[in-house]
């Protein structure tokens, strides 16, 4: 248990005690928060339960707060309260109680802060990046990469059951233009200086080098075929090279897609379905409920009985499916498949699909199934300056060229430096640099200090690739004495990791990992404080040499379970 909900237990004991006393005239205790103080001569933590109180219970807060402090339970826990202000109560831990997070740490090792949750009975799926299959992932493709993984690894660690998703926008008008493209250049490759890439078509280099590769598989066998044939040839073609592109960036940059969905499947009949597609049962579904009818030659869904701003079409007059169709059955589909809540991460852009989804599944019995992480875009600079072409190919920045000048690990963290509620500004020079101006160096620098003390102080100095793990067990004893850590540098990195389980949980449930960046940042600074204030392994005292490397093992464990949840690597050597 850490500290924060073992002093919740005893506040909560506290005044239930005084309640059943009689001293405090309520019902129903409020329920027990507490905060840090923003002064730490004010203690580790302070708790407003008292003011809270006061209005019910007709009593002076202060009155109220001692009440509360003569009920404590006996503990070990605390060493000091004291009553502040309007009513305020703070509580000064005994050092034992943050000296123990270090053999808590030591012993958990990368479960540490790894939590159980009720939500976690439920299946949560996470779908994210979902882009069309008709060219490479731009930049903003990149937050999305980052920022899913990232939550769904944090709420994992919060102890959350989650699923990942890659939603294939495969069907559709866009897709045979991305043929048609195709077709046009090679045909302009084989000397038809007339072919011409259609309106709303897709121009990049990368389309030339789809077309140049079926000239190297067919040569011109495609020239004089039928337009259709070759468009969908080439359709399929050029699929498959830009889902192998995705595939490779997306295994390359850390993700762990456990279903790659595609949307055409929504349309093709299935056993699943009783021979029906999953949008034709889907339909059925809402038109026995009688929220789809048919108006001007076109098929509707009554999305405004369910908070939307008007109904939508799902099919036009024409016959084809609307994008929304294929997001009715997909999380229809979804739900069917035994997801208990949906997470979506869309661009800001796609805001206003949000009610009608939501709508769908509110008409299929599943209000509030739907949540949606919006992500705001990512402006690209390069010292200072905006960058919107790739001096190599003259055309947007792609999310692979961004990693291969930057790095995985930066990229990650400057793309989840923010809620995904703002946007970013992404400095390509800033992020590639080898000093503590660049956060994620920072970081990983104090994580490799630490792996450095431990190889000098088991011997291992030379040596590459180590299990730090057992390096640690090397040079620091099993029943090191912790009592030893006294200095403000050591409680204040000891004080910091005591706050990790809390800050996972709610992070969790806030879908909020840029937090984890904030916390790292601060764990690194406290760190280089202590190392600067507190020798290691010059000290003449071998117990407090022993002790202080026990903290700093703590403290990289601590460390590489931040970053590892963001995604991030923890190098032993810089």
């Amino acid at each position: 248990m850490q500290p924060r909900e073992e002093l919740t237990q005893l506040i909560g004991a506290a005044l239930d005690a005084a309640i059943a006393s009689g001293k405090l005239q309520m019902e129903k205790a409020p329920e027990v928060t507490l905060e840090r103080p923003r002064d730490e001569g004010h203690g580790d933590w302070a708790c407003t339960a008292a003011m809270r109180c006061a209005k019910e219970a007709k009593r002076n807060p202060r009155e109220i707060a001692q009440d509360i402090v003569d009920a404590l339970p006996e503990n070990t826990l605390v060493n000091k309260v004291e009553i502040a202000g309007p009513g305020f109560i703070n509580f000064y831990l005994n050092n034992n109680a943050l000296q123990d997070v270090v053999s808590k740490v030591r012993s958990e090792k990368g479960d540490y802060g790894r939590g159980t949750v009720p939500e976690g009975k439920r299946k949560i799926n996470i779908e994210y990046i979902s882009a069309n299959p008709t060219g490479p992932m731009h930049v903003g493709h990149g937050r999305w990469a980052a920022l899913g993984s990232a939550t769904a690894n944090l709420m994992r660690h919060a102890g959350y059951d989650v699923f990942e998703e890659f939603y294939i926008n495969d069907h559709g008008v866009q897709m045979d233009k991305f043929g048609l493209s195709i077709a046009a250049r090679y045909l302009q490759q084989l000397g038809h200086e007339d072919a011409e890439v259609p309106e709303g078509g897709y121009n990049g280099l990368y389309v030339n080098d789809i077309a140049k590769e079926i000239i190297d598989r067919d040569g011109n066998k495609w020239e004089n075929a039928d337009e259709h044939e070759r468009m969908v040839e080439f359709r399929e073609y050029g699929y498959a090279y830009i889902m192998k592109m995705f595939r490779d960036i997306t295994t390359r940059f850390g993700n762990h897609f456990e279903r790659w969905q595609s949307e055409r499947e929504m349309y093709i009949p299935s056993d699943e379905f009783n021979g029906q597609s999953p949008f034709d049962f889907c339909l059925g579904k809402l038109r026995d409920k009688g929220d789809i009818y048919d108006a001007e030659d076109a098929v509707w869904f009554r999305s405004s009985k369910y908070g939307d701003e008007k109904d939508r079409v799902v099919r036009k007059a024409d016959g084809d499916y609307t994008y929304f169709a294929s997001d009715v059955a997909y999380h229809y589909w979804k739900k069917m498949r035994g997801f208990d809540h949906l997470i979506d991460i869309w661009g800001a852009d796609h805001h206003g699909y949000i009610a009608r989804v939501a709508a769908v599944l509110s008409a299929m019995g599943y209000p509030g199934a739907l949540e949606v992480m919006l992500g705001q875009l990512v402006n690209l600079f390069r010292d200072g300056k905006p960058v919107r072409m790739s001096k190599r190919t003259g055309e947007m920045i792609t999310f692979e060229e961004l990693i291969d000048e930057v790095g995985i690990d930066a990229t990650r963290y400057y793309m989840l430096s923010r809620s995904s509620e703002q946007p970013i500004d992404f400095d390509i020079d800033v992020a590639k640099k080898q000093d503590a101006s660049n956060p994620v160096y920072y970081d990983q620098y104090a994580h490799a200090r630490i792996c450095k003390l431990l190889r000098d102080a088991s011997g291992h100095s030379g040596e590459e690739n180590l299990d730090m793990d057992a390096v640690a067990a090397e040079c620091i004893p099993s029943d090191v004495d912790l009592s030893v850590l006294t200095d403000p540098s050591e409680f204040a990195l000891m004080r910091k990791m005591s706050e990790f389980g809390d800050l996972i949980s709610l992070a969790a449930r806030d879908r909020a990992p840029f937090r984890l960046t904030h916390y790292a940042q601060d764990l690194a600074s406290l760190f280089h404080q202590f190392y600067t204030n507190c020798p290691v392994l010059k000290v003449e005292d071998e117990n407090l040499k022993n002790a202080r490397l026990a903290l700093c093992d703590a403290t990289r464990i601590v460390m590489s379970t931040t970053l590892g949840i963001l995604g991030i690597s923890s190098p032993q050597r810089m």
